[in-house]
């Protein structure tokens, strides 16, 4: 069958639907507001981790058995705001011979029966967060043009949860910590704050903006800030300077917003009120030195109320606002202090692309300035070469915690990495746990797989191994077949989006349906490199704009029943539960969409995708340093995945 048309209707795609508007007159006063009005600076001490008071209900570990009460007590407030946006989207929709907007209505008193949507960001540098962005924009209702014929505009604020990954970390994370803003207003701040990406990370932010830095300072604030950790008696690691350098970037405040922490998002109104989904970040354990994740490490994640891991392991959470604690056996021994500050928001999102450390430890291989090489040179003499691919939680929040089952229980350190070391580079796993409901993912592919920086289904396939792995690490997670990377690329499944697992009867527990959505090249050739650290303006609107087409298909010129489709999905598992009749429009939708079983693992050729559409014009793509990109390309660490 053919999915796409030839050619799109001539780029009233890039002009009338455009959601980025090269021209800023555009941004509403609303966005402005948004991007200015962040999530609350809540550490007591900066970025130094501060000893305090506890408080009276004194913070203790627990088990994984559920939810945390402060997700289920939100959950029900969240679940009850993605109501209307539901109904809105689904009657935009407008499935044939279908209310979809009825359904929801209908259903609406009956929680359990509503549609759970998750959406997960994957890893893959800058690329992720500017190809994740498009995919959010498009989702997103406050954009402008969303809610036009073949937009999607709507399924963000019917969400439940929104996982992200390393670059796809970031983009969550940035959103989250300016407080579930646009898309739109951080691209086109007018203040110049977040999202430039013209000034790598190693030059620091332009003197022009907020942060008033020159590159000297820049570095002495970043080294002061970690030295304040540090002198406070906490373990320091690349990770620590990772992520200050990102939060100059990701995070709309002076001096990178030292003090904003990942808890502080359970603070602000709009997530309290529900109006947002539910953020996570993923990690995965892995101890200094080691050369290897495999299938069965430890999954972590960070949510707004708690650290910790699902993974029949250590199967515990911490308050992440008490990261920092001496905890032992899941509590704190009386006359302990409390931690507050550790949970530096830029220090997690640097942990889940601790795999960006490399940039550093290549520094001699660029073109840096000697005292940005000096600078660097010392960092990494003073945390020694053990914590150089690391980011360091000590002390171990669970020490002493399940030690039966833990890996870490006897080791008063704990010690993660990029979470897509493990090849899971589409953060999946927290939105598979069957505590969650979640009924239906879409999976927004950055992987840099192919030897063109395309991807080709990997982290699907390693989400699924690890879910039939021997050793019981699924702890009871359930997830759909899929096919070889071979067979993605032989059978164009890394060209468009497709379904998995859209038989559900095929699997014996909750199972999501998965909206795989590939980064593809519709109006630019977004495949940039995971390690280039700088992009120009208009190449980062580029592949924000090309990110935006992929997940409405060219806004349905490549697909006019792309919308219809997605419907289906939303609704596909609900349907199940009501015992509805699922329309003709969407059993259409599924023969076109769901992955039939074939397979073709031959050596695919090599994939070398050509433009859908009309190209976006963009001056270059990327202004890194050339050296730094050979240099980190020939980089083994022993992960068979530095294009992740």
């Amino acid at each position: 069958m053919v999915l796409f048309a030839s050619s799109f209707r001539a780029l009233a795609l890039a002009a009338a639907y455009s959601i980025i508007g090269r021209a800023q007159s555009h941004i509403a006063h609303a966005d402005r507001e948004l991007l200015h009005s962040r999530a609350l600076p809540n550490a007591p001490n900066g970025y130094t981790p501060e000893h305090l008071d506890c408080p009276s209900d004194s913070p203790t570990i627990r088990n994984a058995e559920t939810l945390s009460s402060s997700e289920r007590s939100w959950l029900d407030t969240r679940r009850s705001n993605t109501i209307d946006p539901m109904r809105d989207l689904l009657q935009r929709i407008n499935i044939p011979d279908f209310d979809g907007s009825e359904y929801i209505s209908n259903n609406a008193e009956n929680q359990s029966a509503l549609p759970n949507i998750g959406i997960a960001v994957s890893g893959g540098g800058y690329r992720a967060l500017m190809n994740g962005a498009g995919a959010i924009a498009a989702f997103d209702v406050r954009e402008d043009n969303a809610t036009s014929a073949g937009h999607l505009g709507g399924l963000l604020q019917s969400a439940t949860y929104l996982s992200g990954l390393s670059g796809g970390g970031w983009l969550v994370g940035s959103l989250f910590i300016n407080n579930f803003t646009t898309v739109s207003a951080l691209l086109n701040d007018p203040s110049d704050t977040v999202w430039e990406f013209d000034q790598s990370i190693f030059e620091g932010p332009d003197q022009g903006s907020i942060q008033l830095l020159d590159s000297a300072n820049y570095f002495s604030t970043i080294q002061d800030q970690v030295s304040g950790k540090s002198d406070a008696g906490f373990n320091r690691s690349v990770t620590d300077y990772w992520g200050r350098a990102l939060s100059f970037q990701l995070i709309n405040a002076t001096d990178g917003g030292p003090s904003y922490t990942w808890s502080s998002i359970a603070l602000a109104d709009n997530f309290m009120r529900g109006d947002t989904p539910f953020p996570v970040l993923v990690a995965d354990g892995r101890a200094p030195g080691e050369t290897l994740v495999s299938g069965n490490t430890t999954v972590y994640e960070f949510n707004p109320f708690e650290f910790g891991t699902w993974d029949p392991t250590t199967f515990g959470f911490a308050p992440i606002e008490f990261l920092g604690s001496n905890f032992s056996n899941g509590v704190l021994a009386p006359g302990v202090e409390c931690v507050r500050g550790f949970d530096n928001a830029g220090f997690i999102m640097g942990t889940s692309s601790s795999l960006f450390n490399q940039f550093l430890l290549q520094v001699n291989n660029t073109s840096l300035p000697n005292f940005a090489k000096s600078f660097i040179s010392n960092i990494l003499s003073s945390v020694g070469q053990d914590n150089n691919d690391i980011a360091d939680y000590s002390p171990n929040p669970f020490y002493g915690y399940h030690n039966s089952t833990s890996r870490n229980a006897q080791s008063g350190r704990l010690t993660l990495v990029d979470g897509g070391e493990d090849l899971q580079n589409i953060p999946l796993y927290p939105l598979i746990q069957p505590n969650r409901q979640v009924d239906v993912i879409f999976a927004i592919d950055s992987s840099a797989d192919t030897d063109e920086s395309w991807p080709n289904g990997t982290a699907l396939v390693a989400t699924y191994e690890r879910n039939l792995n021997s050793s019981g690490i699924g702890n009871g997670t359930s997830f759909p077949s899929v096919p070889d990377a071979n067979s993605f690329i032989n059978l164009g499944l890394n060209t468009r989006p497709t379904f998995f697992g859209c038989n559900s009867s095929n699997t014996s527990d909750i199972t999501p349906l998965i909206v795989y959505i590939p980064n593809s090249p519709y109006a630019f050739h977004s495949n940039v490199s995971t390690f280039d650290p700088a992009y120009d303006t208009k190449t980062r609107n580029a592949i924000v704009q090309n990110g935006y087409e992929g997940a409405t298909m060219g806004n349905a010129t490549a697909d006019p029943q792309w919308p219809v489709c997605v419907g289906c999905a939303i609704l596909s598992r609900s349907l199940e539960r009501t015992e509805t009749q699922v329309p003709d429009a969407c059993m259409q939708c599924f023969q076109k969409y769901c992955w039939d079983g074939t397979t073709n693992s031959t050596r695919p050729a090599p994939y070398e995708p050509a433009l859908k559409g009309e190209a976006i014009s963009a001056a270059s793509r990327g202004r890194g340093d050339g050296v730094v990109v050979a240099a980190l390309a020939a980089i083994s660490v022993g992960f068979a995945l530095l294009a992740m």
